[in-house]
């Protein structure tokens, strides 16, 4: 998966030439099977792509699309690295983070335009919560070491002068585990996303202490658009099917819009039962607090990069940020196609 320095050079010539992202001009055709790799499919992070395969939209496009579900985004990054499925559905800044170990990919539409990730502590082990540094030796589960989750904890310390090094991090999963290792005390806080917090705080169990579901609250603490949930690839992937990454833009962009219009009644009706935990009007409410950070039509932020690239410098340490190119992560070149072809959904 490694790319020699010539290839680099040869991919940045190329996108100055052409003023967009690098794809290759003699594309192969398209491989009309696509397996996408998820960390997590019941959560509302990535409601769309679930929304593009309940409501047919990969089969419109003529796609057979498979579908693995992983415990975190991570899990399903490396399934893509092993070569075992072709598109990632996780979080953005896993392509800056693979580019900082010389492999491209990149992020070619969006589901999720914020986070949406809530990070609470227990109501139960941690009643006497006053300020982070509370936090110190406690035990915090994520949906996957190395996940979008583990990140804004990661980010969260560092804002408030603490190290990962001072907690614990576990990895719980993204459905009914999660919310039971926070009923049970096995652990004291968590970071994850819609139903999961949600179905805490209805119960009262979790006090939410930093909450990346809305555009407000996004923009206040990573200071600029932080695009989320998305599809990407190796280049190598996009490079060879052009065309079956249109298909995959054209059914994430048809969901993101008919989510922003049938509402949660009609998205509670559309997910299978299992995503609904047993609580379909948590689910709503759920879908309801993220719907803002939900992506109303696929297009990444022009921003977003930078945003995400500064984060990862944050917290990461000894990050090269430096030697990353933001331009090379994302693009907008399906997406626009994708929203002249579907205007309205």
């Amino acid at each position: 998966m490694a790319v020699t320095r010539r290839q680099l050079l040869q991919a940045a010539g190329a996108a100055g030439a052409l003023g967009l992202a690098p794809f290759s001009v003699h594309a192969k055709a398209a491989t009309r099977k696509v397996h996408i790799a998820v960390g997590g499919k019941a959560l509302v992070y990535y409601l769309p792509l679930t929304i593009a395969e309940q409501r047919g939209y990969f089969k419109d496009e003529g796609l057979d699309v498979t579908i693995s579900d992983f415990a975190g985004g991570s899990k399903a990054l490396q399934a893509v690295v092993g070569g075992s499925a072709d598109v990632v559905s996780g979080a953005f800044e896993h392509t800056l983070h693979m580019q900082s170990k010389r492999q491209m990919y990149r992020a070619f539409v969006l589901q999720g335009r914020a986070p949406m990730i809530g990070f609470g502590v227990s109501n139960k082990t941690m009643a006497n919560y006053k300020s982070p540094a509370d936090l110190k030796g406690k035990k915090i589960g994520v949906t996957a070491p190395g996940s979008s989750t583990n990140m804004l904890v990661s980010f969260f310390l560092a804002q408030h002068g603490l190290k990962v090094s001072d907690v614990a991090i576990i990895g719980v999963g993204a459905g009914a585990g999660a919310v039971t290792a926070m009923r049970t005390g096995q652990i004291d806080a968590i970071s994850n996303t819609d139903p999961v917090i949600s179905m805490l705080e209805a119960s009262g169990e979790l006090r939410t202490i930093a909450d990346t579901r809305t555009m407000k609250d996004t923009l206040a603490i990573f200071g600029g658009n932080m695009p989320a949930g998305s599809l990407y690839a190796p280049q190598s992937w996009l490079d060879a099917n052009p065309e079956s990454a249109q298909a995959l833009a054209n059914a994430i962009v048809r969901a993101d819009k008919w989510i922003q219009k049938a509402g949660v009644d009609e998205v509670a009706k559309s997910v299978p039962a299992a995503f609904l935990l047993g609580e379909p009007e948590v689910y709503k409410a759920a879908v309801r607090k993220s719907m803002d950070g939900l992506s109303p039509d696929g297009r990444i932020p022009p921003d977003g990069a930078a945003t995400a690239l500064k984060a990862l410098a944050a917290y990461l340490p000894d990050f090269p940020a430096d030697k990353i190119d933001p331009a090379l992560v994302w693009t907008n070149q399906f997406t626009d196609v994708a929203n002249k072809r579907y205007p309205d959904g």
